[in-house]
């Protein structure tokens, strides 16, 4: 008998999101965020993560989800991130894909009023995609609100193989370093890619266990996720930013990535650099973009904290039905980096 696993492949503004409505293997957890742990430790749920993400059905930057039960029913469903080195606390342009998704499919019927609120339950919380249609029903956007996000540590001395940085360090549903890549030499261009990953991996790991990457109150999120290098091109009272994401280990995201737009929001207002109420203008490595502002504050664990909320827009690539034969010596796959 041959393995099938069915999904439903989108991309958020450059970047894969392969959705498993059905895994057809229980992922035991009171929540989402025990489910993850189960999901981590489950050689069974896991071996899945490797045959959708590694090659030859996907590649060293795919990313997706499992599609799992919610924490009540405030939610409309739950998800567990993965991509090819685990499972994540958070992904937002997986969310905005999911929101998109959850319309396009009639999973959730659209709101006559042309805004619907598709509520998902993630590793880091609940999360809110926001989807625009027009009246004939058709998706014209999607708004990701995240978890709110806070400064955790600013401007922390790392000592690196281009010398000494500084990196800010913010929670916003997973932990970012964030770091100038014109302190660094570094253009976010096409041409720089092999030296942003393994500039954005070494950070990653210098910082990785330190105490600036502990979060406050839930151990499972500790850790740095990921290492934003960033170049700022602020003009004519528009803060713009361009950016390249190195998430996981090494994984070079394609979009501005989502829940580090949130990051970003995070750091620059708690710098005055963004006041509350405006627009950051977040560009990626391949020219998308992504609109975010602050929609709430707060405070969350002694800290300011801002609720933000990332626009985009997802878009349907295909329909997958994967097999595994048994005699496939390649399975579950590999990755060349």
């Amino acid at each position: 008998m041959r393995e099938r696993y069915a999904t439903i492949d989108y991309h958020t503004a450059g970047e894969p999101f392969r959705i498993v409505p059905e895994l057809g293997i229980p992922i035991e957890g009171t929540d989402v965020a025990s489910k993850r742990v189960f999901a981590m430790a489950s050689p069974t749920v896991d071996r899945v993560r490797q045959l959708l993400c590694f090659e030859p059905r996907g590649h060293a930057d795919m990313y997706g989800g499992f599609i799992v039960e919610p924490n009540d029913d405030g939610a409309h469903l739950g998800v567990l991130f993965w991509h090819k080195d685990g499972f994540s606390t958070a992904c937002g342009h997986g969310t905005i894909a999911l929101g998109v998704w959850a319309i396009e499919s009639g999973l959730v019927a659209a709101e006559t009023s042309g805004t619907t609120d598709v509520i998902i339950d993630v590793p880091s919380g609940r999360v809110t995609a926001r989807v625009h249609t027009d009246p004939d029903g058709t998706v014209t956007g999607a708004d990701f609100i995240n978890v709110p996000g806070y400064v955790l540590t600013r401007q922390v001395h790392v000592s690196t193989s281009r010398g000494t940085v500084l990196a800010d360090l913010t929670f916003a549903g997973a932990i970012y370093a964030q770091v100038d890549a014109s302190t660094i030499g570094l253009s976010i261009e096409p041409e720089d890619v092999s030296e942003i990953i393994a500039f954005g991996r070494e950070v990653k790991w210098l910082l990785n266990d330190s105490p600036h990457a502990q979060h406050p109150s839930d151990a499972r999120l500790s850790g740095v996720y990921g290492t934003i290098l960033f170049s700022d091109h602020s003009a004519d009272g528009v803060v713009r930013q361009r950016n390249a994401t190195v998430f996981a280990d090494g994984e070079l995201d394609r979009s501005p990535c989502g829940s580090g737009t949130c990051a970003r929001v995070a750091t620059l207002t708690e710098q005055g650099a963004l006041p509350v109420g405006s627009e950051l203008v977040h560009d990626s490595i391949v020219d998308s973009r992504f609109l975010a502002r602050v929609v709430a504050e707060g405070v969350e664990a002694g800290r300011r904290a801002t609720t933000t909320q990332v626009s985009g827009m997802a878009h349907k690539t295909g329909e997958h039905v994967f097999e595994v034969d048994p005699r496939d010596e390649m399975t579950p796959g590999f990755v060349l980096r």
